[in-house]
């Protein structure tokens, strides 16, 4: 008998040391930062990023509000018509306002960019890397993301936001044909693109941006504003440098497939007869 309770008295023991263990354990994880315990390793998280910023299996179509604000001149406004086949690589923006500048129009087909002028009827090659209507917005900003296929991670590190959680990643480009060869963006727990910084290669701050709020439309987020500073354009007013800016706003979502007339030339060639 003396025996039999020895061992009860060893095997209760045992079980409890490992619920002590197992308590000290969980009180540990409990201390431990949310992003430290669903973390994904940076170069999914990239993934991610361009899954939720991209639309594969459906068109996208929007309109475009672009304020482009410069120090101490009026703010000029241009609005467009924005339609995208992520699966095809390509994309078409049409310009309806200012009245100046109405028919103008982009047409992407994979890695190339035609600027259609009505005025003259013709297409001139364009580039990804060029300014949108001499805004602060690139050509690129208008299409899917690509940054995990463009970019590699250099380092990564967990930062506040606001009131957001974020994954800050720093990158840097594996290709030639990106907009710019360094970048550093800022990711929340979703995934979201909140802010970026855009770097030339020799590490100069050449534009930041912010995404402060997005929409949600059948499961997939859209951008609502995009807001664009220039770090090297801008005017000295009042003793203090103040830099151009581009708000975008984007309203009037839209998933419903889109012709596929609309991503061609002759598109753009009619649209304003």
């Amino acid at each position: 008998m003396k025996r039999n309770i020895q061992r009860r008295g060893g095997a209760c023991g045992i079980v409890c040391g490992t619920v002590r263990r197992q308590f000290r354990i969980l009180c540990i994880l409990m201390l431990l930062p949310v992003s430290v315990l669903w973390a994904v390793p940076d170069s999914d998280l990239l993934k991610k990023v361009d899954s939720l910023a991209s639309y594969f299996g459906t068109d996208f179509s929007a309109q475009y509000t672009i304020v482009q604000n410069k120090p101490g001149g009026k703010p000029t406004t241009t609005v467009a018509g924005v339609f995208r086949r992520d699966s095809q690589e390509t994309y078409v923006i049409v310009v309806m306002q200012p009245s100046i500048s109405r028919g103008q129009g982009y047409l992407k087909q994979g890695q190339t960019l035609w600027f259609y002028d009505p005025e003259s009827r013709r297409f001139n090659s364009s580039s990804n890397q060029d300014r949108f209507q001499n805004t602060n917005a690139r050509n690129s900003d208008f299409t899917r993301s690509t940054l995990s296929e463009d970019y590699r991670v250099v380092r990564g590190e967990d930062v506040k936001l606001g009131q957001y959680n974020c994954r800050v990643l720093t990158l840097e480009a594996t290709t030639k044909e990106v907009t710019y060869p360094k970048m550093k963006i800022w990711v929340d727990e979703q995934g979201l693109l909140r802010k970026t910084e855009d770097y030339s290669l020799s590490g100069q701050l050449l534009r930041t941006s912010a995404v402060p709020e997005y929409t949600t439309m059948n499961g997939r987020y859209v951008p609502a504003k995009i807001l664009f500073v220039d770090a090297l354009r801008g005017a000295t007013i009042n003793g203090r440098f103040v830099n151009e800016e581009t708000q975008i706003t984007i309203t009037k979502p839209s998933f419903e497939k889109v012709p596929d007339s609309v991503f061609s030339k002759t598109f753009l060639e009619q649209v304003n007869r």
